[in-house]
């Protein structure tokens, strides 16, 4: 079992930055991808940013550009650095983890941090 902690989330006007972490903890081994999703109301879940464990990174195209994912594996720490924020931004945002294994993986998901950026 994994358990993550998300921290960094808050109100921030148009234009600001904002730096989410995700620690995780318990079997914390054979750690993969471990990124970011976040949600908006009235929106499905969506993919911000992901991140391999060999450092390879995936992004979606509405936040090219302004976000910077990047991993602590000493740590077991992810962290979504988020700049030139923009109203459409606003939404919670889901700390993902996902533990593969020889034939078979798992998901875990934080219980996410709401981040408002007002106009």
């Amino acid at each position: 079992q994994v358990h993550l902690v998300e921290s960094g989330g808050g109100l921030v006007q148009a234009g600001g930055s904002l730096r989410l972490s995700c620690a995780a903890s318990g079997s914390i081994f054979n750690i993969n991808r471990m990124g970011w999703y976040r949600q908006a109301p009235g929106k499905q879940r969506e993919l911000a940013a992901v991140i391999t464990n060999g450092g390879s990174t995936n992004y979606a195209d509405s936040v090219k550009g302004r976000f910077t994912i990047s991993r602590d594996n000493a740590k077991n720490t992810v962290y979504l650095q988020m700049n030139s924020l923009k109203p459409e931004d606003t939404a919670v945002y889901y700390c993902y983890v996902r533990q593969d294994w020889v034939t078979s993986g798992h998901d875990y998901w934080g219980q996410g941090t709401q981040v408002t950026v007002s106009s």
